[in-house]
């Protein structure tokens, strides 16, 4: 397979998707107003990470480009939980891709704690052989939600998906403590961000 051929359309998604949000973000600060948007990162799932998948999950090769959903992934990280919503609202009135799934791991937290909005995007790439349609996901989560999810990214890694129960308990105790800072900075939304505008203005 020739494997530089088929990520270089989910290069080009990556790198669009991030220049469209970093200019939404631009669009809030020309307004003078609030960003929901803190900062973006995005990557194309390296080739051996794509190859475990699709051995983990069954799927044949050729079936890959259907079957896998976040060869291109952009993620969105927030100041505030509400911030998460924006984005998400921002995105579905979206002419220049359309979307296919949506799920809401905030109000359904996953078992391991985690939290964030996934959302699975069609999104349309111009190649030299026409248009193709490619698959992205884009998760939406605060910098709280972000910072525990690396973490647990790292260590599912090292434990190679099997977490000590140990560890697994302390993690969840982590994820609550995230959730509990970011309802605790909710609360106090108004002020920060106050106080953000008056330090822009100088």
């Amino acid at each position: 397979m020739n494997w530089e051929a088929i990520i270089a359309p989910y290069a080009q998604v990556v790198e669009e998707l991030k220049v469209k949000l970093k200019g939404m973000r631009r669009q809030f600060e020309y307004e003078a107003r609030h960003s929901p948007i803190e900062f973006i990162t995005g990557r194309v799932k390296p080739v051996q990470s794509i190859l475990e998948k699709a051995e983990k999950r069954q799927i044949p090769l050729e079936r890959i480009e259907e079957e896998i959903q976040d060869i291109a992934g952009v993620r969105v990280v927030c100041q505030f939980v509400d911030d998460i919503y924006t984005v998400v609202e921002m995105l579905r009135s979206r002419k220049d891709f359309s979307i296919i799934e949506e799920k809401d791991y905030i109000s359904d937290k996953k078992a391991s704690g985690y939290r964030s909005f996934h959302m699975t995007i069609e999104y349309p790439v111009e190649t030299i052989h026409g248009n193709k349609k490619v698959l992205a996901e884009i998760q939406i989560r605060t910098l709280a939600m972000n910072f525990w999810a690396t973490n647990e990214h790292s260590l599912n890694y090292k434990y190679k998906g099997r977490i000590p129960v140990d560890l697994k308990k302390r993690l969840q105790r982590a994820a609550e403590a995230a959730f509990k800072l970011d309802e605790e900075m909710s609360k106090i939304k108004t002020e920060v961000q106050e106080a953000q505008r008056i330090f822009h203005r100088k």
